[in-house]
């Protein structure tokens, strides 16, 4: 049989999603809307097309005129959109939740109270609000250890962590008024401390198999400081566990996800279906969640999707099946780590429309292209996270190294985090759980 596949989205984690396809042994063809053109989507696919991927009925007409029987779903905003619903009402296979599962993404607020109800290990102490009432008083009986987050997509940049972005309660007070004036939903909550991970899990609606796990680096420059992005960089280690995780660790963070995917089949009789993504914290008493996604992690799609000997194909129809238990999803035992080149002022003012050089000098195997136009001939930054580059070895200090060197060969109005994935990064990571623990 040949698939036809949707593409829906064309970023760098799209970019990988088309180069996981690509390594197939099942005929096929892939198709792409996207909001820009993506020059490394573009070769691997038949075709490309710059339309509104928001927009369900764009997408269903694009996919029934093409004869699409399977779409893939990068992006979470078309997933609020009910993009995924229309195409399954039309019979197309989804790989990625209906809107009401993906409020597990795209309401803060949905996922907190699910936990709660469903008893899930985890979760901190929180207030929602959508007014000043009481904000003040939570904010106190937290002290210094608080987190204010908008309940929406933000992507990834409505967060705001006391000490690291909110330097005062009255810092707290402000930001707050301004999600209010906004017609804001917010959730004040228990800062966590510890270290950051991300594990993801294909979901077929009844089981779930879990991907290596990934650190994610949000803030915008060297040593964890400035504002939060997208995600800077990503590493995995070559045992799908990181450095200072425990093996508990992972057993935790993989029930959680299990028991938040039952959770959601018993509040919507309904399945999940797709990638559950899920963002935690090692602390000194266990793991917790800090927040869930509803579809690849992006630059974290980079890392598992390099590593996957399993037929993504055969994944993505057991996926929309619900017939996961029947294949073996396997990942290769290396190291990976991925650096993000983005635009000089990125995130709050990035240049735009800046030329990109250098990219030939790379082996286009490790190259992600995201945030890019070409006008006149010619690749230009388009304003966000730009292009990613990945390296992969038995290590992450040689994984890092090949990362490293080929993103310093990217030329042009752009900088990078060039301490991600290194072994002073990773011992600073240790010697902070060895503390906490």
């Amino acid at each position: 049989m040949n698939h036809k596949i949707l593409l829906v989205g064309s970023g760098a984690r799209e970019h990988a999603i088309a180069k996981t396809l690509k390594r197939s042994n099942q005929s096929n063809e892939v198709f792409c809307i996207g909001s820009n053109m993506n020059p490394g989507i573009e070769k691997i696919c038949s075709k490309i097309i710059i339309q509104d991927c928001n927009n369900p009925e764009i997408i269903l007409n694009y996919a029934v005129s093409n004869s699409i029987n399977i779409a893939i779903i990068g992006p979470e905003n078309p997933l609020e959109a009910g993009v995924a619903d229309i195409l399954l009402k039309e019979g197309v296979k989804v790989v990625g939740p209906k809107k009401n599962l993906a409020q597990i993404e795209t309401s803060k607020s949905f996922t907190r109270e699910l936990l709660k109800e469903y008893n899930i290990p985890g979760i901190p102490r929180y207030k929602i609000f959508n007014n000043m009432n009481g904000v003040s008083e939570f904010l106190n009986e937290l002290g210094d250890n608080f987190v204010v987050k908008y309940d929406g997509l933000a992507g990834g940049k409505g967060v705001k962590v006391a000490g690291d972005h909110l330097y005062s309660k009255n810092e707290a007070l402000t930001y707050c008024k301004e999600l209010v004036n906004n017609n804001g939903k917010f959730i004040i909550e228990e800062k966590f401390i510890g270290e950051e991970f991300s594990l993801m899990s294909f979901c077929d609606g009844n089981i779930m198999k879990h991907m290596p796990a990934v650190q994610d680096h949000k803030r915008a420059y060297e040593g964890d400081r400035g504002p939060n992005t997208g995600g800077m960089g990503t590493y995995s280690n070559a045992d799908h566990s990181l450095p200072f995780l425990s093996d508990n660790d992972i057993i935790e963070a993989q029930q959680i996800n299990l028991k938040t995917g039952f959770a959601l089949k018993d509040k919507f009789n309904e399945g999940y279906k797709g990638v559950l993504y899920g963002g935690f914290m090692a602390t000194a008493n266990g793991v917790k969640l800090i927040e869930y996604n509803a579809r690849f992690g992006d630059p974290e799609a980079m890392n598992v999707l390099s590593l996957l000997e399993t037929d993504f194909i055969d994944i993505c129809i057991s996926i929309s099946e619900s017939s996961l238990d029947q294949i073996d999803v396997k990942f290769s035992n290396k190291a990976t780590v991925c650096k993000y080149a983005v635009p000089t002022g990125y995130p709050e003012s990035p240049i735009k429309g800046e030329p990109i050089n250098g990219l030939d000098l790379l082996n286009p195997d490790c190259v992600l292209y995201a945030s890019v136009d070409i006008i006149n001939g010619k690749l230009i930054a388009a304003g966000s996270r730009t292009v990613a580059v990945i390296g992969i070895a038995d290590t992450i200090s040689d994984a890092e190294k090949i990362a490293e060197k080929n993103i310093s060969l990217i030329k042009g109005s752009l900088f990078h985090r060039s301490d991600i994935g290194t072994n002073n990064l990773i011992n600073k990571r240790i010697e902070h759980m060895n503390l906490l623990r």
